[in-house]
């Protein structure tokens, strides 16, 4: 039994490889993110932990994903997948789920560094792990979300199948904005050409699917 057996996980698209965070890996993410995640003016993000970058330089961003790493269980768990291009971090692209052993159901949520959007990367790292959970794991159901006025992520959203499945206030920045909920089943999934590849899950599986 390996000690941390996600180290061993990746996946490869036909242009990126998604690995679950580590420190080093962290420490690139930063960088990317205090070089720019979005317009200052515009807070896409439903926690706004964009905002404390200029004040801690990256502090607050690294124990937040060391307490991800800390918090995982099998039957509560996120995955952090540092998406590279061509050796450079150029953002993350999470997963995770609870008592998916049971419900086979996950979230997705993820950002890019502000130089790599408009690319398709984004597209890309969500069909990813899209695969990864309904080809690999077994799940039945993908859910993510996004704002009401970001039309670039729910275009995204559109093109791979997802439906609305309704609404719910947030207030990031303390102002009520509509935050659209989203829902792909399985068989709704509008696939690719290509398929992902994935190594190392048989060390990990069980921790994953309990």
């Amino acid at each position: 039994m390996d000690a941390w057996p996600l180290r061993h996980l990746v996946l490869r698209t036909p242009r990126l490889e998604l690995r679950p965070d580590d420190d080093e890996g962290l420490y690139e993410l930063v960088d990317v993110a205090r070089a720019g995640v979005h317009d200052p003016a515009v807070m896409p993000l439903g926690t706004p932990w964009t905002d404390d970058l200029a004040n801690d330089n990256g502090f607050s961003m690294v124990k937040f994903y060391w307490g991800r790493r800390a918090q995982f269980e099998a039957k509560d768990w996120n995955i952090s997948f540092i998406a590279r291009h061509e050796g450079k971090v150029i953002g993350v692209q999470e997963i995770g789920a609870r008592d998916f052993g049971v419900l086979r159901e996950v979230g997705t949520g993820s950002w890019l560094g502000l130089k790599y959007q408009g690319n398709g990367f984004g597209t890309e790292m969500r069909i990813a792990v899209l695969q990864f959970a309904f080809d690999h794991l077994g799940a039945r159901i993908a859910r993510s979300g996004a704002w009401v006025g970001n039309h670039a992520s729910n275009r995204v959203s559109a093109k791979l199948g997802y439906v609305h499945d309704g609404t719910v206030g947030l207030a990031p920045r303390g102002e009520r904005l509509e935050h659209v909920r989203l829902r792909l089943d399985a068989a709704n999934f509008v696939r690719p050409e290509w398929n992902v590849s994935v190594e190392g899950l048989a060390e990990c599986v069980q921790l994953i699917t309990s």
